[in-house]
């Protein structure tokens, strides 16, 4: 006699704490989100001197991504809502993984200008596939953990980013340089980390509802904690989704539209030309920063538990949703200013410091920018909402690249960093004032109080 392979799964015992589990597969999937993007800024003073590009060549490049990426935040975190996480998040890695391998093919190009373009068409289709990462885990996040707990959450997968930037320079250009110089192994090789990953995402995530190795406890506490969020919740997928007009609307979908398009663009640009700042702006070699570059990142992940983790702590104390998060904006907008001393600075671990207290108030920002639309949005809108503020924030970010490569090229990296350290607080300011509570009967059939 044989077991069906669904009376095998029955059979296996529940996993306790699944939860965070599932929270880990998405942390990792951002590390290797990361790696594949930074690939590219990893390898970039290489490249420029290899091909004789300019700050705006590689600002081009990057544009390419970017453009993409805000495509795809909107209509690709519609279609996660429509075609379910898991689902989602499956076609997301193979895509983005590989065109991380086929980036390799650029390697046969010999005219400058082709590889450029070659490049500029690849981080297209990277960032393309890429863009769904972020309302897919948020979406998971909403899925899967009480609201008490989606600020650990949250920060746990968004760590991912700070790991992932952090890792890449050291394996990418050890990768380089073990190649003989050879740029495009740095390609191949983290391309096939994505596809590792899906081995153990699609063993392990289903919804909670039907989760086959879930525990009865952690079960019946998703389920009561949506119940108290509202209860249409619990019967959300038999509702009809809004409409992108409806959420438009809302002042609260604008809020999470700005405290994403204000601070991410100073994330990117710290996370596309911190190595050309280095080398270009303060003439340290490639290889020396390798010891201090990745200070700003890992800062940059204790910033997201911290923000995460102070937060969940505040509401646990009797704090609202709506306060314990806005406590973290304001704090992380202000401690962003420190990049601008980062301008007068000469010595490398002073100048990562500088840009590690950034990063570290940045991270605690955006943690509460990626959690409010589960916060804020039942759970049919979360993905969507999501979406709609990373386009707002590529968007943002594409004129902020454009405007990075045009002004070092002909000045220097020091107004960029003025500008990083002034727009989010101007952010901060804008997101306490939108961000509050349903008012009237029509938000109420949208939004979640908090």
């Amino acid at each position: 006699m044989t077991l069906s392979k669904e009376n095998l799964i029955q059979t296996k015992k529940p996993i306790p704490n699944l939860r965070w589990w599932i929270g880990g597969l998405l942390f990792a999937s951002t590390v290797i989100n990361y790696i594949d993007r930074q690939t590219l800024s990893a390898l970039a003073p290489f490249l420029k001197e290899d091909y004789k590009w300019t700050n705006e060549d590689y600002a081009m490049i990057v544009i390419a991504f970017r453009v993409a990426y805000a495509i795809g935040q909107t209509t690709l975190g519609r279609f996660v809502d429509h075609i379910g996480t898991r689902t989602g998040l499956t076609i997301t890695v193979i895509w983005y993984s590989l065109v991380a391998m086929l980036t390799s093919v650029v390697s046969l190009f010999t005219s400058p200008i082709a590889a450029l373009r070659g490049f500029a068409v690849f981080r297209f289709l990277l960032g393309l596939g890429e863009s769904p990462n972020w309302p897919a885990a948020t979406k998971a996040v909403s899925e899967w953990f009480p609201k008490k707990e989606r600020g650990w959450a949250v920060a746990l997968f968004d760590s991912g980013s700070s790991i992932g930037a952090a890792v890449a320079p050291c394996i990418v250009v050890g990768l380089y340089l073990g190649f003989g110089r050879r740029w495009w192994p740095a390609f191949m090789i983290t391309g096939v980390l994505g596809f590792i990953w899906l081995v153990f995402w699609r063993m392990l995530y289903h919804p909670p509802e039907t989760h086959p190795r879930i525990t009865d406890k952690e079960k019946q506490m998703i389920i009561a904690d949506k119940r108290e969020s509202a209860e249409e919740d619990s019967t959300s997928v038999n509702q009809q989704k809004p409409k992108w007009m409806d959420l438009i609307k809302l002042p609260q979908t604008w809020g999470i539209i700005v405290a994403r398009a204000f601070t991410d663009p100073v994330w990117y640009f710290i996370a596309d030309w911190f190595m050309l700042f280095l080398v270009q702006e303060k003439g340290f070699n490639p290889k020396n920063t390798l010891v201090a570059i990745w200070i700003p990142f890992i800062a940059a992940d204790l910033g997201n538990f911290a923000g995460g983790g102070f937060s969940s702590w505040l509401i646990n104390r009797g704090w609202s949703v709506e306060k314990s998060r806005k406590v973290i904006i304001i704090f992380g907008a202000i401690g962003m200013a420190m990049l601008i001393p980062a301008i007068y600075a000469t010595n490398l671990f002073a100048i990562a410091g500088l840009f590690a207290v950034a990063t570290f108030a940045y991270a605690c920002y955006c943690t509460m920018a990626l959690v409010l639309p589960s916060d804020l949005f039942k759970s049919n809108s979360v993905a969507s909402v999501s979406g709609m503020s990373g386009t707002a924030a590529g968007i943002v970010t594409i004129v902020a690249t454009y405007m990075i490569g045009y002004i070092t090229t002909r000045f220097s990296f020091k107004p960029l960093l003025v500008a990083g350290s002034i727009i989010p607080i101007i952010g901060a300011i804008l997101v306490m004032w939108l961000i509050r509570n349903p008012s009237t009967e029509k938000e109420k059939e949208i939004l979640r109080r908090i």
